[in-house]
Formats: C-alpha cells, sequence, structure tokens
C-alpha cells in the first residue's frame, strides 16, 4: 500500500519503519527532522497525506490531531483511510472521525498498547474504533505493526477502550503498590505475599507479569531501577483522559479520579517523572499514615 506516515517520534518511527520493511511505500512528515530506514519525507503532513491508501497519524494530544486531519483530509484521496493510532480524548478522534467521514474517507480511531518496545518488535496491541469496512481495509497492516487488533465499534471506541483498560491499570498499580508496602510494615516478606497473592484472588497483570517489586517475579521496570517500560507521567495522560471522558459521559469513577490524583502528586510534586509508573511503590515505602 501507499502510506503516509504522520508523527515519527519513539512510537511512530519505528511503527513506520515495520511498514516499509514489509514492502510498503511509506511517505513520513515530522514537525521535527527525522530519518527512519525506507521511509521517505515529506516537507509537509498534506504532501505526505497525497495519494495515500491509508494515512497515519502517531500525535501526542486531541488538538495537534484535529489540526493535523485539517490539513490531511482535504488532501486525502475518496475511499482512503484515514488512522489515527494516538491516544487522545474520545470527543477529538470523534470529531475528527466525524470530518473524514463526510469527505468520504475511512476513518479509524486506533490507539496502542505495548510501549515502544512493542512497536520495535511489531507486538503492539490495536484498539480500533470505526466502520467494518476501514478495518478491514487497515487490518493488514495492524498485523504488521502489532500481534492483535480488536474492533471495538464505532468511531471512537478505540480510545474508549484504551482509557477504560489504562483506568483500570493505574487503579490496579496503586493498589499493588500499596499491598506491598502495608506487607513490609507488617513484617511478610515480598516472596511470600508474591507467592501468595499471584495464584490467589488478588492476582493481576500488574502484580503477576509486571511486579514493581524488585527481585519479585518476572524481570519488570523495578529490577532495572524503574527506568521507564511505561512512564508515570504516560499513565497520568490516560488517568486524566479516563476522568474527561467520565466527566462528559456523567460516569462515576471515584477510583480512577484518585488514582489521578495520586499520579498527578507523584509526577508534578514528587520525583515521579521520567520513571515507571510502577515507581509507585518506593513512594508508599516512604510514606506513613498521615
Amino acid at each position: 500500500m501507499k502510506i503516509g506516515f504522520i508523527g515519527l517520534g519513539n512510537m511512530g518511527a519505528p511503527m513506520a519503519r515495520n511498514l516499509a520493511q514489509a514492502g510498503h511505500d511509506v511517505t513520513g512528515y515530522d514537525m521535527a527532522t527525522v530519518t527512519v530506514d525506507g521511509v521517505s519525507n515529506a516537507r509537509t503532513a498534506a504532501e505526505a497525506a497525497t495519494g495515500a491508501d491509508v494515512v497515519i497519524t502517531m500525535l501526542p494530544n486531541g488538538d495537534i490531531l484535529r489540526a493535523v486531519a485539517g490539513q490531511v483530509i482535504p488532501a486525502m484521496q475518496k475511499g482512503a483511510v484515514l488512522l489515527d493510532c494516538s491516544t487522545v480524548d474520545v470527543e477529538s478522534a470523534r470529531a475528527v472521525a466525524a470530518d473524514a467521514d463526510a469527505a468520504g474517507l475511512l476513518p479509524l480511531d486506533a490507539p496502542v498498547s505495548g510501549g515502544v518496545g512493542g512497536a520495535a518488535a511489531g507486538t503492539l496491541t490495536f484498539m480500533v474504533g470505526g466502520s467494518e469496512a476501514g478495518y478491514t481495509k487497515a487490518l493488514p497492516l495492524f498485523e504488521t505493526m502489532g500481534q492483535k487488533s480488536v474492533h471495538c465499534g464505532a468511531s471512537g471506541n478505540g480510545q474508549a477502550a484504551k482509557i477504560c483498560n489504562n483506568m483500570i491499570l493505574g487503579v490496579t498499580m496503586i493498589a499493588t503498590c500499596e499491598a506491598f508496602a502495608l506487607a513490609d510494615k507488617l513484617g511478610l516478606d515480598r516472596q511470600a505475599m508474591f507467592d501468595v497473592v499471584s495464584t490467589s484472588s488478588g492476582y493481576s497483570w500488574t502484580m503477576n507479569a509486571y511486579c514493581p517489586a524488585p527481585g519479585i517475579g518476572p524481570k519488570s521496570p523495578a529490577d532495572n531501577g524503574y527506568i521507564p517500560g511505561f512512564a508515570a507521567e504516560l499513565m497520568l495522560k490516560d488517568l486524566r483522559l479516563s476522568q474527561q471522558a467520565a466527566e462528559a459521559s456523567d460516569a462515576d469513577t471515584p477510583l480512577g479520579q484518585a488514582a489521578m490524583a495520586l499520579y498527578e502528586q507523584f509526577v508534578e510534586e514528587e520525583d515521579g517523572k521520567g520513571r515507571d509508573f510502577s515507581a509507585m511503590l518506593p513512594r508508599f515505602e516512604k510514606r506513613g499514615r498521615g
């Protein structure tokens, strides 16, 4: 396919490289000067989108997505897919999809899970909102860039799935870190705690696959000084998106709200910025009840 790729950052560059290596004709554009193996550079986003079968965007937020969509939609040919892989607010995703749909395009919102490592390895998971026709056309690209894609329904539902998942993840990580800190103060050995919880009703992905305690369970960022696999500031971004969506839809999410407040404090007032989101454990270790 002829692909325009807008946003060649830490995630976008390896995704574009994998598409080029798979034999697709990829033209990229980024505000910064970026060189990606096999990807030709356009001077503008509109130039990258011209004549493309699929235009992929990987951008920081909804405002930038809306601005870029305003540039690329008029340049795209009818029947082309506008595939946004950014994690943005549901309202922006649906607004861009409506504009793309009105222009005769096939819009998809497809945020990803798997981080920079998954982008490089081609093992991302895509949560996809949009039409069945658009999803079917983009499916070979999902299979190149990732290991799994789930069609979640109408436009915006991909973003909805991502932020609901990550709200659970943020809340669960906090609960896991709190429990380890409590176990320490009760004199319960961390390995014993892991052996019980990981095979009992308290098991979770944050305990079993991404344990925040160094030396316990499978290798995780905790074993590497909490160098980010998923940075705390990115978790904060997703929790803020979840609460923005909750407010817009009148959903009661007290634990999501509490998790957002804790990650705000951790990232903006403490030492959380630039650390993995599981570094909440050393934070709780240092704190008492007051």
